[in-house]
């Protein structure tokens, strides 16, 4: 990911599918990581009955 405040690298960890009501998927880290959150199913038109959710850990690259 490319930000103002420089480039981070992420793992993902884990993807899974919920419905809308689901919030434990946002609950606060102790790590930094990034949480993507899409509606599923993919090609669905109009309000989609699920979310497809994306949890990745942030990579910290070894100093040289």
């Amino acid at each position: 990911m490319r930000t103002l405040e420089g480039e981070f690298t992420y793992r993902v960890r884990e993807m899974k599918i919920v419905v809308p009501t689901d919030l434990s998927v946002l609950a606060p880290s102790d790590t930094q990581t990034l949480t993507l959150i899409t509606c599923y199913p993919f090609n669905y038109v109009g309000n989609a009955p699920k979310r497809f959710i994306v949890h990745a850990d942030r990579v910290v690259a070894n100093a040289p």
